[in-house]
């Protein structure tokens, strides 16, 4: 039977609970890892069948005006955020049609995928269509057994990585006996697949600029400061970002936010983009050039956060020139899809950790496997829910 996603499918799904300490409410666990049976092989890497498929794991979005709704319902779900707000922050998909382009831009990733790894692809999601336990209930219909997931977030932190691992052991929990067991590949940040097609989107950027003093910007997801003190989130970022900086030969660059969500009493990591323009125009800067390093796709934070908020700052400040840097999955870049291809293959080839391995920051390469507490969850205090705007976490809803 040949791999197939399931199609989209409108309204809410239910998310299935399964006991995730700290999950729910917020408490930094101290278990070893509750997520260890359920995304482990209980036989262990001597015992367990060779890796037969890929999943392709993302966040999901709208495809049309009747599915924005529901699809925030997903992605706040359990937050008792009112449905009148939901429809304020879902009034800033209508310059898109309601449509985001995270869905087509994974669309075209699986395509590429299935061109260019030996193995049978499959494809779900956190918050829409294809939803992950579809995903995994076609994959056991097809007699799966043991999988590897690229999960579209390139960088270490709970919502990023923790949190899917999460999504996949509830999943998991839903389908039920046979499920196949999927172990997540590692963080590529600093592979050249995703370093590289960012360099060369850079330079083209500066070229259309014109500046040679224009400043380079890089942008990612702010997260809460308890979110950022349990990873290596910002310090990946800022190794990241530094590295793509002496690449082009630029030594003029900043590493900023944006997208924040949350009661403005809870710190979150700062400044935001758009303050940092208006600050980086006071102290005469004139060009800019903003590097969204934080995504994969041009998805809905890119495109509104940046290609419409933080282009709006800008045309309000006379004479400054803005330009952005596109990324790697969009298209996607065939250097892209080559490090996936990459990623698999040291796994199912079962490369030792001696193996030099591609990527290009002094950090070494991410661990093949999650250790037991990684990226735990962030104490979050009691607060009234609430929604930010559009682009701000569950206002475009979409980041890694």
């Amino acid at each position: 039977m040949s791999p197939a996603s399931p199609g989209p499918v409108s309204g809410t799904r239910p998310r299935h609970d399964v006991s995730v300490t700290g999950a729910q409410h917020g408490e930094v666990t101290t278990d070893p890892d509750p997520l260890h049976d359920l995304l482990t092989d209980p036989a262990g890497p001597a015992g367990a069948p060779p890796y037969d498929s890929l999943l392709l794991v993302s966040f999901g979005g709208p495809e049309g005006p009747d599915d924005v709704l529901p699809f925030l319902q997903n992605v706040t779900a359990g937050r008792g955020i009112p449905s009148e707000r939901l429809r304020e922050v879902g009034a800033h998909y209508d310059g898109f049609g309601g449509i985001s382009p995270i869905q087509e831009q994974n669309r075209r990733l699986l395509t590429a995928l299935r061109a260019a790894v030996d193995l049978p692809v499959y494809w779900g999601n956190r918050n829409w269509a294809p939803y992950l336990p579809d995903a995994l209930a076609a994959m056991r219909a097809d007699g799966r057994r043991r999988s590897l997931a690229f999960i579209t977030s390139a960088y270490s932190s709970y919502s990023g990585c923790r949190q899917y691992r999460e999504d996949i052991a509830r999943a998991r929990a839903e389908v039920g006996e046979g499920a196949p067991v999927v172990e997540k590949l590692r963080h590529y940040h600093d592979h050249p697949g995703f370093v590289e097609p960012f360099v060369d989107a850079v330079l083209a950027a500066l070229a259309r600029v014109g500046d040679p003093a224009a400043r380079l910007v890089f942008t990612a997801h702010s997260v809460p400061m308890s979110m950022a003190r349990t990873s290596a989130y910002e310090q990946q970022l800022r190794a990241t970002a530094g590295i793509i900086a002496a690449a082009t030969g630029h030594d003029r660059w900043d590493l900023v936010w944006q997208s924040r969500s949350g009661p403005p009493a809870v710190p979150w990591l700062e400044p935001d983009v758009n303050d940092h323009l208006r600050g980086l125009y006071d102290g005469g800067s004139r060009a800019v050039v903003l590097v969204p390093i934080g995504f994969v796709s041009d998805h809905m934070e890119v495109v509104f956060d940046l290609d419409t908020q933080a282009v709006e700052t800008a045309a309000a400040l006379p004479g400054m020139r803005l330009e952005r840097a596109g990324t790697p999955a969009t298209g996607p870049d065939p250097r892209f899809v080559a490090m996936v291809a990459e990623l698999v293959a040291e796994r199912v080839e079962a490369w030792p950790r001696t193996r030099k391995r591609a990527l290009w920051t002094e950090r070494g390469p991410s661990h093949d496997v999650c250790p037991a507490g990684c990226c735990p969850v962030p104490t979050r205090p009691s607060a009234a829910p609430s929604v930010a705007p559009a682009g701000a976490g569950a206002g475009s809803g979409e980041a890694a």
